[in-house]
């Protein structure tokens, strides 16, 4: 029989390439209009992980949180996902890249997320990890000028660009520092440029990954950073040398299979859901075919169950209960 971990172990067994009492498993999704205080994130969040007992917690702020202090404005307007609609980009033209200047860790938008993160801390650590999304530059840079404007100066003004993405990266390190202070466990790092749909392969390089490093290197001291890979037609093998403990995509979408996955990455891979089809759409038994058809694929081994991203707030709650079922009974 096997013994019964608490989820801080189940998880280290997992990243150690064992296989765990059960396959670990987490969902996680926006919570709009809660997003916009501390207390109304971290409570939000508090009650999302008590009514279904995940492995972690990951925290999910709206995601112009990292840009606001740089004057993007954004607002709710109803997006299944839970995501706000960005109403204001600050760069217009390519000489305000070069006005950004670094932004303080501790105050405005960023220190209100601090502050969100030291009370879930406080309420379920150790027992439970706790992890912070970070926005890559690139996507920080995307939501201060819009997604299309972002490739037209990617490639009219990359010097302009090259300056404010330096900028960027150093306050999300300096970000980061002081999260770590408050205990986390890891970060959940979204890539959303290492898609071949929206950049080639040496424009990803040059503009993503050589500050993605710079930015994983200040969390190799945390035991549970995730990347996740964002959209269809990834740039896996360019993701795949991260120095990360697990890698999160829409694997039920886009090459490769989790097995694959597995093959190419050295750490663990989560995924397995799909969020429309099953989580929206489907029912209890379409989830739980899912979950075990993705432990089967897998084995068990350096495996999360999860989805490929959010999880949308239309989502029924007997959908998500099921994906905690489901592996209780792998």
């Amino acid at each position: 029989m096997k013994d019964i971990l608490n989820s801080r172990e189940r998880l280290q067994k997992c990243l150690s390439g064992s296989k765990p009492d059960r396959p670990p498993v987490a969902l996680w999704r926006h919570f709009p209009v809660d997003d916009q205080t501390p207390d109304g994130l971290a409570s939000a969040v508090a009650a999302f992980q008590n009514t279904y007992t995940f492995d972690f917690i990951k925290v999910t702020p709206a995601s112009s949180f990292a840009v606001k202090d740089w004057g993007c404005q954004d607002v709710w307007k109803g997006n299944p996902e839970g995501t706000r609609e960005i109403t204001h980009f600050p760069i217009q033209r390519a000489d305000d890249w070069t006005a950004l200047k670094p932004s303080a860790p501790t105050t405005g938008s960023l220190g209100g997320q601090i502050e969100c993160l030291r009370l879930l801390v406080r309420e379920f650590s150790p027992r439970i990890p706790v992890i912070q999304t970070i926005f890559s530059p690139l996507s920080q840079a995307k939501n201060l000028v819009g997604k299309q404007n972002l490739l037209y100066h990617l490639r009219a003004h990359p010097d302009e660009l090259h300056t404010a993405l330096r900028a960027i990266t150093q306050t999300t390190i300096d970000f980061i520092q002081e999260c770590k202070r408050t205990g986390i466990d890891g970060i959940f790092y979204a890539v959303q440029h290492a898609n071949y749909g929206l950049l080639s392969a040496d424009e990803f390089t040059i503009f993503g990954k050589g500050y993605d490093l710079q930015i994983l290197a200040a969390v190799q001291d945390l035991w549970l950073n995730i990347g996740h890979i964002h959209g269809d037609r990834i740039m896996f093998d360019l993701v795949a040398d991260y120095p990360l403990q697990i890698v999160n995509w829409h694997d039920q979408h886009t090459p490769p299979t989790l097995a694959e996955g597995l093959q190419k990455f050295n750490g663990a891979v989560c995924g397995g859901l799909r969020q429309w089809e099953t989580l929206v759409l489907g029912d209890p038994a379409m989830v739980e075919a899912e979950a075990l058809d993705a432990i089967r694929q897998t084995d068990g081994t350096r495996f999360i169950l999860g989805t490929g991203c959010v999880v949308p707030v239309t989502a029924p709650a007997g959908n998500i209960a099921a994906a905690r079922r489901a592996v209780n009974w792998s």
